[in-house]
């Protein structure tokens, strides 16, 4: 079966070495407004189809569209896709109102094609590993998870002739958790079937960039229906280093720390049982539980690695295209993407209104308009 992509942004084409990797599927277009860097990309991959208008990319033969503009565009351009009959793979985040989610949500149950947003820090190769440790027990029941997106952006917010980008309104005009998923995402995998009940979100106040509407760090309790707990963190002011990989896990039978400093630092694991006790435990590290790997990362080709971050470029986008292809339910479907979403949109109220607790909707299949409820 051939599967024929577009692109909308060309300044996200992070997996188009992903889609090139698998038999059948081609990469036929790609759009953008900006015709200078349309032309350049185009070029440069070797993109045989240029357009400036996303429906006239949707009235071609294409059978999938990747959605890689800024984030206000994301629901729009689903929508119109998924009417016009093309399969979505959206990046982060799914949405920007909870009006827009709800429609998300319908529009891909009515069209029946798939959708998948492509949070690419769930395939991580650690991320992998616990998520196998986890289904396999080896933490017992895990109840406590953390996440924390570390990532100075206030050079993003202007253009060089000094006009504001799309980021000053979406991204740092925003109060609370906007950008929650890369720090969400895994910890959602590792509680299973586990869904948020309530969101509560505070901030620190206005100390780098008192000109945004953006605190510089905001920290945001996700409440499971469980009873559990996950805590997230965002910062994309505040003056250091980035760190957009930063977490943790606390089961009854161990627990999982990441390092600081993703990229060099160790990855550490305990569980009950390697020591006489707890206060004499030593962390081991986690390279020591390769072997949870998945197999198809243990075994991924040259050309499948190359796609980026050890193969997870790879898999999240073959993970889109068995859904096609196979009928499979997809990694991280509508309603996975709703909910993790809803996250930035329910902190919003939540710091906007001390902090108070507000509940999460239901983003489940066949969710009629009256129950389509917000609690304040």
């Amino acid at each position: 079966m051939r599967i024929k992509v577009g692109i909308a942004g060309a300044r996200g084409l992070n997996n188009i070495d992903g889609f090139r990797a698998i038999p059948g599927v081609t990469v036929e277009a790609l759009c953008d407004l900006n015709e200078e860097l349309l032309e350049e990309q185009s070029r440069c991959f070797n993109i045989p189809k240029r357009y400036r208008v996303f429906e006239d990319m949707l009235a071609s033969d294409i059978d999938a569209v990747v959605i890689s503009t800024p984030m206000q565009c994301h629901v729009p351009q689903a929508l119109l896709a998924l009417e016009a009959g093309k399969h979505v793979f959206s990046e982060v985040t799914a949405g920007v109102t909870l009006d827009e989610l709800w429609w998300l949500m319908e529009t891909v149950e009515k069209s029946g094609k798939v959708y998948m947003m492509a949070e690419n820090c769930c395939y991580l190769p650690s991320n992998q590993i616990i998520l196998a440790m986890v289904r396999q027990g080896l933490f017992g029941e895990v109840y406590f998870g953390e996440g924390e997106y570390l990532h100075d952006i206030k050079h993003r917010v202007w253009y060089e002739d000094g006009t504001p980008t799309w980021r000053k309104y979406w991204h740092l005009g925003k109060r609370g958790a906007f950008y929650p998923t890369h720090s969400l995402g895994p910890v959602m995998q590792w509680f299973g079937d586990d869904h948020i009940r309530q969101v509560i979100s505070a901030g620190c106040g206005w100390h780098t960039a008192s000109e945004l509407r953006q605190e510089d760090t905001s920290v945001t309790l996700c409440l499971m229906e469980s009873g559990k707990l996950i805590k997230l963190r965002v910062d994309c002011l505040s003056n250091r280093p980035p760190n957009n990989l930063w977490y943790t896990l606390q089961g009854t039978n161990g627990c999982y720390e990441a390092p600081r400093d993703y990229m060099s630092g160790t990855h550490r694991i305990w569980l009950k049982g390697m020591d006489e006790s707890s206060e004499k435990a030593v962390w081991r590290n986690l390279d020591e539980f390769s072997s949870f790997l998945p197999e198809r990362y243990r075994q991924a080709t040259e050309e499948q690695k190359a796609a980026g971050h050890g193969g997870s470029d790879f898999f999240i986008v073959q993970d889109f295209i068995d859904a096609i292809t196979l009928g499979v339910k997809p990694a991280i479907d509508v309603y996975a993407a709703c909910e993790w979403t809803a996250v930035a949109l329910l902190s919003e109220l939540s710091i906007t209104n001390g902090g108070r607790a507000i509940d999460m909707p239901r983003f489940r299949k066949g969710t009629a308009v009256k129950d389509q409820i917000l609690k304040i």
